[in-house]
């Protein structure tokens, strides 16, 4: 790997334009992923609104599967474009070669996972055997295929950490759009194809996910790329892993943490109505379109961040950090906007059932008030993960997600009632975003200062 046009160009370009043109693709590429999403949820909320609880409960798991490849992608991103920016070019590939071998290895434990033990994991969630078989049947499916889960996203976050941002917005066009023409055709049996029901959306989710697999790893093999994978030059490094992890396990334990928040929701909700929980799994679909775009933001913000820290020029990492914030509120923004007009035709997208739609529409107006502060805490947390500090992002999404939402909208709840408790979202998050504001400030000073007492 070396230093080349893609990477060089971080610490040059003006910021403004570069940050768009490397945000740009993974923004598309994620809103049609969060399209995919929602088209997906609206085919099962068809078929019945147990079907749309099932998924609602075996959706904090999905995530579980997204934590780990995000994470040890975050960290590879973060530790490449740092290394790009030192010109350690060969340790910056020898990151690359070393993640493939963890996702190998974190596939095969999800594969023995999926098929021992869907069921069980699904007891821990309701007693409802209807809900037991049609999440179990879908979860299985989805784990014994998590290498096609795995693979995309880590590979994309390989070559973000190079400033190329286009190769992984195609695969995520590729595999969400694959994924939205499979599944009427699997879920409900369209022409020669089974009628399979619920199953059928995990099977077209996996089929679209290995292909845009292939797509990628084409793009991060072939020869003339930066990444070169040679297994006969191979070395392991543990200090490698213990790298990637040092800014990949405080993202991966912060994805964790938001499928242990929709449990503890789920538990919470399921106390009142199963409607309740179908509604907690439409609102997480929905709200990717709000925070698909930041997330793809922070694709193209990371790696330019992460190179002038290492590449040691302060005053581009704050004019980044200034519009990386500023865009970030703004889109938040616009989607509360959009929720507090338009709550009821959202949900009835998924399912007219009169109860979903009248408990939908209090939750998403209520839950709407905290999304322009949850796109500063979104950069903010990113900010950390760029500079190799992931532990603030961790402790700040612990004390967010756990310590305060859930304790908040419990209470919220026992007082007030189930249209009570959709507070606790703005509440927390205000809470958040004003510790969060104190310690990312106080962290960049003291990067500020090391890197003008370098130079």
């Amino acid at each position: 790997m070396e230093l080349t046009e893609d990477s060089d160009r971080l610490g040059n370009e003006p910021i403004i334009p570069l940050l768009f043109k490397l945000s740009v693709p993974s923004i598309i590429g994620m809103v049609i992923q969060a399209l995919y999403n929602v088209i997906d949820s609206i085919y099962i909320g068809h078929l019945s609104k147990e079907a749309l609880s099932a998924l609602s409960l075996v959706f904090p798991l999905q995530m579980i599967l997204i934590a780990v490849a995000v994470g040890t992608g975050v960290g590879t991103s973060s530790l490449i474009s740092r290394l790009l920016g030192e010109e350690e070019d060969d340790e910056a590939n020898s990151a690359a070669q070393h993640t493939v071998l963890l996702i190998i290895f974190y596939g095969m434990v999800a594969i023995l996972i999926g098929i021992f033990f869907s069921r069980g994991l699904l007891r821990l969630f309701t007693s409802n055997n209807t809900l037991i078989d049609l999440g179990s049947s879908y979860i299985r499916i989805i784990l014994i295929g998590s290498w096609a889960v795995f693979f995309p996203i880590v590979a994309d976050n390989i070559l973000r950490g190079e400033g190329n941002t286009y190769a992984p917005m195609w695969t995520m066009i590729i595999g969400a759009l694959l994924n939205i023409a499979l599944d009427p055709f699997l879920i409900f049996g369209i022409g020669i194809f089974p009628q399979l029901g619920i199953r059928g959306a995990a099977y077209a989710t996996v089929i679209s996910r290995f292909i845009s697999g292939i797509f990628i790893g084409y793009i991060l093999f072939k020869s003339e790329r930066q990444f070169n994978f040679n297994p006969k030059t191979f070395e392991f490094d543990f200090s490698i892993i213990h790298e990637i992890y040092q800014v990949g396990l405080p993202a991966m334990v912060m994805q964790l943490l938001t499928s242990f928040m929709i449990i503890g929701i789920n538990k919470i909700v399921a106390g009142y109505s199963i409607a309740a929980v179908a509604v907690v799994g439409v609102y997480h679909r929905l709200q990717t379109f709000v925070f698909m775009p930041v997330f793809g933001l922070d694709q193209g913000y990371m790696p330019i961040v992460g190179y002038n820290y290492g590449h040691e020029n302060p005053d581009r990492m704050k004019k980044t950090i200034r519009y990386g914030l500023i865009i970030g509120f703004l889109f938040t923004s616009l989607g509360g906007v959009i929720f507090q007009l338009f709550p009821r035709e959202l949900i009835s997208l998924f399912n007219n059932d009169p109860a979903l739609l009248d408990i939908g529409e209090t939750a998403l107006k209520r839950i709407s008030f905290a999304f322009p502060i949850m796109g500063l805490v979104i950069v903010a947390s990113t900010t950390f993960q760029a500079i190799g500090e992931g532990i603030p992002s961790l402790v700040l999404s612990f004390l967010r997600q756990i310590l305060l939402l859930l304790p908040i909208m419990y209470l919220l709840g026992r007082l007030y009632g189930l249209s009570a408790l959709w507070y606790a979202f703005p509440i927390s998050e205000l809470i958040t975003v004003i510790l969060m504001a104190f310690w990312l400030a106080s962290t960049l000073q003291e990067a500020y200062q090391e890197l003008a007492t370098e130079n």
